[in-house]
């Protein structure tokens, strides 16, 4: 039996890529410190996710290590074993980051590092796959020639109308502190690859997101704006006149792309893992959509102050992922990605209540 290693593996993508490979028959190590509590307070608790591991996951074993544990993580790969490692953990957000810089950086750069180097340790033949996020490209987005619509910003440079490339500018701009320490980390998990001739890949991710995500207002968009919706909270706008534009990935069609690298590695490949231009919405419009699902109207003020290297407006090139591998495709539709997390946070709503 195979074994893969998923840290951070009580989040979204990490609990989704458990329950993937696991399906696949493979044995599955999850690595979680439920750090995201120390980072959001209660509401970014992810104890919930492991219990669904734990109690679903037939054979699952759970590794209480924090990333930052450079011993703790050497020994723990190297007694594991695994046939593949996926790296999820980190502190997610843009916001958070200027509060908690050490810990962002020890966490997003170090953290990472520490991974690598064991891996190597362990072994140069194991595919490792980093979540990198699109911060690395910094505020540069917003450089591109822009045309606003009644609803959104879209661009207006011909160049860009299928998203952003692989090939896009890293530096010269204003990334926030998580962007940099992502950035750090994304160019280690290159750097291991190429000068080790290791398998590795970077996967710069719009907005990941699915039914079972723990959005708070610093992060999380779509999560927190639904739990907005259904609570009846109020949404706080921050700039850009709420048509500021992301795309969209369910964790399925994240995981469904790992599994693809993994049964074909490359060697220190980046790729930009969204939901590309079909998958696309505006804060307006995402009001509009879980409201027409919701029935409930969208509580929400406007703040013209926009967060600092915020992207005006952002949206994956998807053509080098499907040309690489042929085999992968977004499955879930930016309305069924709603519908999903809708039903699943009445769900959990309901149980509690």
């Amino acid at each position: 039996m195979k074994k893969i290693l998923v840290t951070g593996s009580s989040g979204l993508i990490g609990s989704e890529v458990c329950f993937h490979f696991g399906g696949l028959g493979w044995e599955v190590h999850g690595v979680d410190n439920n750090q995201r509590a120390v980072f959001f307070g209660p509401n970014g608790d992810t104890r919930w996710n492991q219990s669904r591991l734990q109690t679903g996951l037939p054979g699952y074993q759970h590794h209480e290590i924090d990333i930052r544990d450079r011993k703790g993580i050497i020994e723990l790969i190297a007694s594991v074993k695994p046939d593949a490692i996926v790296h999820t953990a980190a502190q997610p957000s843009h916001d958070r980051a200027a509060a908690i810089p050490f810990e962002d950086f020890d966490t997003n750069a170090v953290g990472t590092f520490n991974m690598l180097e064991a891996t190597r340790q362990y072994s140069l033949e194991v595919p490792f796959v980093h979540m990198s996020t699109n911060k690395v490209y910094g505020d540069a987005p917003n450089e591109i020639d822009m045309v606003e619509l009644e609803t959104r910003w879209d661009y207006a440079d011909k160049q860009y109308e299928h998203g952003i490339p692989e090939s896009f500018q890293v530096d010269q701009c204003k990334h926030s502190l998580f962007g940099a320490s992502k950035l750090s980390a994304d160019i280690s998990v290159q750097e291991y690859g190429r000068y080790f001739n290791m398998p590795t890949v970077v996967l710069r991710g719009g907005c990941l997101t699915g039914p079972n995500h723990s959005g708070v207002e610093l992060h999380g968009f779509l999560s927190y704006l639904v739990k907005c919706n259904i609570n009846q909270q109020q949404y706080t706008v921050y700039g850009y006149k709420g048509k500021q534009v992301r795309d969209n990935i369910h964790s399925y069609d994240v995981s469904r792309f790992v599994e693809e690298f993994i049964n074909a590695p490359r060697v220190a490949e980046v790729y930009n893992l969204g939901g590309g231009k079909e998958n696309t919405c505006s804060i307006l419009e995402a009001f509009s959509i879980i409201a027409g699902i919701s029935g409930n109207k969208m509580l929400y003020k406007y703040d013209d102050t926009n967060r600092i290297g915020d992207h005006i407006c952002y949206y994956s090139d998807l053509r080098k992922m499907k040309a690489h591998y042929p085999n992968w495709d977004i499955t879930k539709s930016l309305q069924t990605t709603f519908e999903e997390m809708y039903a699943a946070m009445m769900s959990r709503t309901f149980a509690h209540s």
